[in-house]
C-alpha cells in the first residue's frame, strides 16, 4: 500500500499498540465491522506474540479527578468529564475479551486521545528496547492519528494497520490512510505484518 516497501520487522524491537479496543468505542462502528476487525487484530496479536514482539494496550479510562482536571476549552473531552462518562470501572471501558492482555503485556490508561501523551507508555517500551511501533486502534481520527503523530515525532519506526484501524466516518479514515499517514508511517495489513516477521 505504500509507495516503498516496507522493511521486515525485528520482531525483539517490535511492539504491536492495541489501541482503545473498548465496548463503549467499539458501539461506534456497524455490528459487522466490528466483529471482522475485532478478528484481524485478535490475529495480529497472534503473531506478533508467536514471533516474540511486544504487545501493548491502550485504553482511555477516568477517574473523579481526571474529569475534575478537564478544563472547558477542551472541546473534546470536556463534554466527558461534564457527563462523567468512560468511569475507568466501567465494563464499557475495559478492553474487549477477545483481546485481553496476557502476563508480560504492556497495559497503560490514558486520558486523551494519544497513546503516548498521558502515559508512561513511552518510557516503557524504551525501556525494552522498542524501536518499531505497529499501530491498530479505533478510532482512526482520534487515537490512531494522535498517536501517529506523536510517535512519528519521537522517532519509531511505525507501520499503520490498514485493515486493523477503523473510524464511523469512513472517509476520513480513508483521507487518513491515504494522504497523511504515508508521510510518516508504512501502511501495511494485518496479512503484510505477518509475512514482515517472518522475515525479520
Amino acid at each position: 500500500m505504500s509507495t516503498t516497501p516496507a522493511p521486515a520487522l525485528d520482531p525483539a524491537h517490535t511492539a504491536l499498540l492495541v489501541m482503545d479496543f473498548q465496548p463503549a468505542i467499539l458501539a461506534g462502528l456497524p455490528e459487522g465491522d466490528r466483529e471482522a476487525l475485532l478478528g484481524r487484530v485478535e490475529g495480529a496479536i497472534a503473531d506478533v506474540r508467536a514471533g516474540g514482539g511486544t504487545i501493548a494496550y491502550v485504553r482511555v479510562g477516568f477517574t473523579e479527578a481526571d474529569w475534575d482536571a478537564i478544563p472547558d476549552t477542551n472541546k473534546s473531552f470536556a463534554p466527558v468529564a461534564r457527563h462523567r462518562v468512560m468511569h475507568h470501572e466501567d465494563p464499557a471501558a475495559a478492553l474487549h475479551d477477545r483481546l485481553a492482555p496476557r502476563d508480560g503485556d504492556i497495559v497503560v490508561r490514558k486520558v486523551r486521545y494519544g497513546a503516548l501523551s498521558t502515559t508512561d507508555l513511552d518510557e516503557r517500551l524504551r525501556e525494552r528496547g522498542i524501536t518499531t511501533l505497529v499501530v491498530s486502534g479505533i478510532t482512526t481520527s482520534g487515537v490512531v492519528l494522535s498517536t501517529v503523530i506523536d510517535a512519528a515525532d519521537r522517532d519509531y519506526r511505525l507501520y499503520v494497520l490498514s485493515d486493523g484501524v477503523a473510524d464511523p466516518n469512513t472517509e476520513v479514515h480513508d483521507a487518513l490512510l491515504h494522504h497523511v499517514f504515508p508521510s510518516r508511517a508504512h501502511l501495511i495489513d494485518t496479512a503484510g505484518l505477518r509475512t514482515l516477521l517472518r522475515a525479520g
